[in-house]
């Protein structure tokens, strides 16, 4: 299984509800969206499914990827990739949904704890990602039965210079 963490683009400090499900992506990181989109359309993922956190600012991160990908299918939105979800959770929906590529959209600290227990198979290992940044992993049909290998980090500028 190929899976593919994207953290979401730049979104405001404070949404107009006050609610952080709410907040949205900034100018600027809808502009940064639309390269890294075109960045990852690219690198030719061919996604089956794209699992998205239940905040907005991760809906509006995936949309310019799936339009630059020709994804059609509707996103799957899920709490476990919510920011404080128990990154294993979201392993065992992989699991279940079984797709050979997938893209994840969400958050940091989620993120963090999540790459750290692709890569390592522990839980207490967190790896930042920058916001926009979009990490590969190549990972058995159940990724939560061990360690997946870490095909690249790319941080969104990096992936501006792709193209």
């Amino acid at each position: 299984m190929l899976i593919h963490l994207l953290r979401h683009a730049e979104a405001e400090d404070v949404s107009p509800t006050g609610r952080d499900a709410d907040r949205r992506l900034t100018e600027e990181g809808k502009k940064r969206m639309r390269l890294v989109a075109k960045a990852i359309a690219w690198l030719d993922p061919g996604y089956e499914v794209v699992l998205v956190s239940p905040l907005a600012r991760a809906r509006q991160t995936a949309e310019p990827v799936a339009a630059a990908c020709g994804f059609l299918r509707p996103f799957t939105e899920t709490r476990n990739l919510a920011p404080n979800a128990d990154p294993v959770e979201v392993l065992h929906e992989l699991a279940r949904l079984g797709p050979q590529s997938v893209l994840l959209v969400g958050h940091q600290p989620h993120f963090g704890r999540l790459f750290g227990l692709l890569v390592s198979g522990r839980s207490d290992l967190e790896v930042p990602m920058k916001k926009a940044a979009l990490a590969a992993f190549e990972a058995p049909a159940d990724p939560s039965l061990g360690p997946a290998e870490l095909k690249f980090l790319l941080p969104p500028r990096l992936m501006e210079k792709l193209l």
